[in-house]
């Protein structure tokens, strides 16, 4: 009776053995020789705005200026709101670094809250494109106080 699943290699030489792995070449070779995918910095921008909202104690992104053609922007019918307000992406080709701008909510730890900025957009930024977040810049430009937001919804009403 012969055993089937039997090679005459040597225990040391099989790839299991040596840790290598079995790769079956289709149509080409590597998936990566067959093109290249480039990501544009504003993609990144977008991704890396979303994931700062998301952390609590961020009020709001971008600078006093940017803020105030943002809010113009977002009451004009049909107007979307500036995901990419407020932060700055530089894309390579296997890095990117960001720089972002921040408004606090009064009463939160602004290092605290910087840095779950910065481990939510590093998170998502590489799980989701793939490229190494060598640095997150953080700027916080203002602080949001209690006030400051009654202020702005009793101008909203009227």
């Amino acid at each position: 009776m012969t055993d089937r699943n039997r090679t005459d290699k040597p225990e040391a030489e099989t790839p299991a053995a040596t840790g290598a792995r079995r790769t079956t070449r289709r149509g080409g070779g590597d998936p990566a020789t067959r093109g290249r995918t480039t990501i544009a910095d504003g993609v990144v921008e977008k991704i890396a705005g979303l994931a700062a909202r998301d952390v609590v104690g961020v009020h709001t992104m971008g600078s006093g200026l940017s803020r105030t053609f943002g809010a113009v922007r977002d009451r004009v019918p049909g107007g979307t709101k500036a995901v990419t307000r407020g932060v700055k992406a530089e894309v390579g080709e296997v890095q990117t670094a960001l720089d972002l701008e921040i408004v606090v909510d009064y009463g939160m730890s602004i290092a605290d809250v910087a840095r779950a900025v910065r481990e939510n957009v590093v998170a998502a930024v590489e799980r989701m494109t793939g490229l190494e977040v060598v640095e997150v810049n953080i700027a916080v430009s203002d602080v949001k106080l209690p006030e400051e937001e009654e202020e702005e919804v009793e101008t909203r009403l009227q």
